[in-house]
């Protein structure tokens, strides 16, 4: 059992930054792939990116490819999305989540555990 706590959302200007954290219990952390999605109003969860269990596969959306970085510290039992050059499009609650079922988890249903989401507006 894992249990995910976001924190770091808020409101931003366009062309700002913000750090998400996802804390995570538990001792069995590192066996995890860690992945982010985010849920605009009236829209679906999407993937924004994922890290494997030792950080060497970082796949990312297209939309926030070149902008956004993941990363963890297995040490501190959390993972981070690093969030440069926010658009009002980036606005959404992102959630984190954990996965046992496949090394780079993509989907929503890849994952086992997931976070209650934090909330990330940009105003334009």
């Amino acid at each position: 059992q894992v249990h995910l706590v976001e924190s770091g959302g808020g409101l931003v200007q366009a062309g700002g930054s913000l750090r998400l954290s996802c804390a995570a219990s538990g001792r069995t952390f590192r066996r995890y792939a860690m992945g982010w999605f985010r849920q605009a109003p009236g829209k679906e969860r999407v993937f924004v990116a994922a890290i494997s269990w030792d950080g060497g596969n970082e796949p990312y959306a297209d939309s926030v490819k070149g902008r956004f970085t993941i990363s963890r510290d297995n040490a501190k039992n959390t993972v981070y999305l690093q969030m440069n050059s926010l658009e009002p499009e980036d606005t959404a609650v992102y959630y984190c989540a954990a996965s046992l079922l496949v090394p780079t988890p993509l989907r929503p249903n890849d994952y086992n555990y997931w976070g209650q989401g934090t909330q990330v507006t940009v105003s334009s």
